[in-house]
């Protein structure tokens, strides 16, 4: 399949409060700020920042060592539940008109 992205499913969305599992930045609370799903990443605030040397330039006539997030693998973040304020794995309740997501442990709706 040369040539074909295959997008995957990604289990958060931008503006979610989530969790690093794995990794060195493990224990790290961020809100997701970009979903890309053709790679399976997401970027988190303040987490997995990288340094970036940038030549002086009209937009940045300063020039310096810029800091921004990269990206992480999606499967190593977990989103918080804003009731328990606890890593958790959800499902979805498709009782009502709109479909949300619930908190496993708690069972309060996260949307």
């Amino acid at each position: 399949m040369a040539g074909k992205a295959e997008v995957r499913k990604v289990h958060v969305r931008k503006g979610d409060l989530v969790e690093v599992r794995k990794g060195e930045d493990r224990g790290k609370r961020g809100k997701v700020l970009e979903v890309l799903p053709r790679k399976g990443r997401v970027v988190v605030e303040g987490v997995r920042v990288v340094k970036r040397h940038s030549r002086p330039s009209r937009t940045n006539p300063q020039g310096g060592v810029v800091e921004s997030p990269a990206p992480l693998t999606a499967a190593n973040v977990m989103l918080v539940c804003p009731s328990c304020n606890q890593p958790t794995r959800f499902g979805t309740d498709r009782s009502g008109e709109d479909v949300v997501r619930v908190c496993k442990n708690c069972g309060k709706t996260i949307d």
